[in-house]
C-alpha cells in the first residue's frame, strides 16, 4: 500500500501532455533540450498495481486468456504510463519458445506470483536430435492483438515503444542452457549457428509485423549479454552469432525511420564499438554503478548515442525518498544537461522496488521539468 504521507508534487498528472515525437527528437539530438524525458524498460505488475488502484483509483485486472481481462489490463497499462508522465508506452511479448524454467514464489513483499528462473544446466535443445524435433513457434499464428490495441488506443501525443520479448542471445542461452551453450561453442558450433539462425529468422519475421504499427515510434529490445566483469561469452562469438541479428533488426527499424534502442545488462565495453558502429544502436540502456556509472558512460559515448536511465537499483531499492529525489536531481543536472538523455532506472522496476521509491524518482523528475528545484 502506498504511504499516504508521500510528498508527491506532480503525480498523478491530471492533464498530461505527452509528446512522443519530441521524446525521439531529444534522444536523437535533433531538438534543443527543453526537458529531460522519462524512460523505463519494464515496470513490474507488483509495483504497478498499487499505483493503479491507490493513486489512479482504477480497478486492477490481471492478464488472462480472455479478451475482456486483456482489454482491462491494457487499459490500465495505458493509463499508468500516461498519468505517470511518460511520452510513450513500452510493451513487449515473446514468441513461445520452449525453455526450461525453475519456478519459485516471488520473494518481493506483496507479490503473489511465481517467478521463473532459467535452468542454466539443462536446456530444451542440447543436441542435434533436440533441434530437429523442436517445435518452433509460428509468427503467422502469433496473436498481435495487444500491440494493435495499444497502437489504436493511445492518448493524443503518446507513442508506442516495443520489441520482441527477449533477444537472440537470451533465448539462445535459455534454450540451450548457459552451460550447454558454452559447451556447444567449443564442441558443436554448427548447432549454435543453427539455433541462433532459427531464432533470428523468427524474430525478424516478428519485427516485420511489429513495424507496421503506425504509432510505433521506437524499437527498444532487451538482450542481456554481459555481467559485471565482461561479456557472458566471448566478444568474437557474440560478433559471430548475435550481433549480426541486432544489426538486421536495427536496419529494419531504420528503414522505417525509427530509432533502435538497446537494453543490455553487464559490462559490454568489449563490444560497444560493434554496437555503435556496426549494429548502429541509437541508445544504450541498463547501467550499474559498480560497472560504470551512467554519467561516466555518457562522457565516453554520449556524443554518438543517447543514454537511457541510470538510477542504480541499489539506490531505488533501499534508499529514502529524499535520497532518491536527490539522486534524480543529480542525474538530471549532469546527464540531462548534456542532452540526448532520459531519466529512469538503471535496469527496470522489478517487483522488489517499493512503489513509493519509483514514484519519488518520477515525481522529482516531473517537478524539475515543470520548473522545480534544479540547482
Amino acid at each position: 500500500m502506498l504511504r499516504v504521507f508521500m510528498r508527491l508534487r506532480q503525480l498523478p498528472l491530471v492533464k498530461p501532455q505527452p509528446n512522443a515525437q519530441e521524446f525521439v527528437q531529444i534522444l536523437g539530438g535533433r531538438t534543443i533540450r527543453g526537458r529531460t524525458p522519462l524512460v523505463e524498460y519494464i515496470v513490474d505488475d507488483v509495483v504497478m498495481k498499487p499505483i493503479v488502484t491507490k493513486l489512479l483509483d482504477r480497478d486492477w485486472a490481471e492478464w488472462g486468456p480472455d479478451r475482456a481481462s486483456q482489454l482491462a489490463y491494457l487499459d490500465n497499462v495505458i493509463q499508468f504510463w500516461y498519468r505517470m508522465g511518460y511520452d510513450v508506452v513500452r510493451y513487449e511479448q515473446s514468441l513461445n519458445f520452449a525453455e526450461n524454467k525453475l519456478m519459485i514464489p516471488d520473494a518481493a513483499p506483496g507479490s503473489e506470483k511465481m517467478r521463473g528462473w532459467v535452468d542454466e544446466h539443462h536446456g530444451t535443445i542440447m543436441n542435434w536430435q533436440d533441434f530437429e524435433t523442436f517445435a518452433w513457434p509460428s509468427v503467422p499464428e502469433f496473436d498481435f492483438f495487444p500491440f494493435e490495441y495499444l497502437n489504436d488506443n493511445l492518448p493524443e501525443g503518446m507513442g508506442l515503444v516495443s520489441c520482441h520479448g527477449g533477444g537472440v542471445f537470451e533465448h539462445l542461452s535459455w534454450m540451450m542452457s548457459f552451460e550447454g551453450l558454452c559447451s556447444a561453442l567449443k564442441t558443436e558450433p554448427d548447432l549454435v549457428e543453427a539455433v541462433s539462425q532459427r531464432l533470428g529468422e523468427s524474430m525478424r519475421d516478428f519485427y516485420r509485423n511489429l513495424l507496421d504499427l503506425e504509432n510505433l515510434v521506437a524499437v527498444f529490445p532487451g538482450d542481456d549479454m554481459g555481467y559485471n566483469i565482461t561479456t557472458l561469452i566471448s566478444p568474437k562469438d557474440l560478433q559471430t552469432y548475435i550481433l549480426p541479428w541486432h544489426r538486421e533488426f536495427a536496419s529494419l527499424a531504420h528503414d522505417k525511420g525509427l530509432p533502435y534502442y538497446l537494453h543490455s545488462c553487464g559490462n559490454l565495453e568489449k563490444i560497444m564499438e560493434d554496437l555503435i558502429s556496426d549494429v548502429r544502436i541509437d541508445a544504450k540502456h541498463s547501467f550499474e554503478d559498480n560497472i560504470i556509472p551512467v554519467s561516466k558512460f555518457q562522457e565516453r559515448y554520449g556524443n554518438r548515442i543517447a543514454v537511457l536511465g541510470g538510477m542504480d537499483l541499489n539506490i531505488l531499492g533501499i534508499s529514502s525518498e529524499e535520497e532518491i529525489r536527490q539522486k534524480t536531481r543529480s542525474l538530471m543536472e549532469i546527464c540531462g544537461s548534456r542532452g540526448r538523455y532520459a531519466i529512469g532506472s538503471g535496469n527496470s522496476i522489478p517487483s522488489y522496488i517499493p512503489s513509493e521509491n519509483f514514484l519519488a524518482m518520477v515525481d522529482e523528475a516531473l517537478d524539475i521539468n515543470a520548473g522545480g528545484r534544479m540547482s
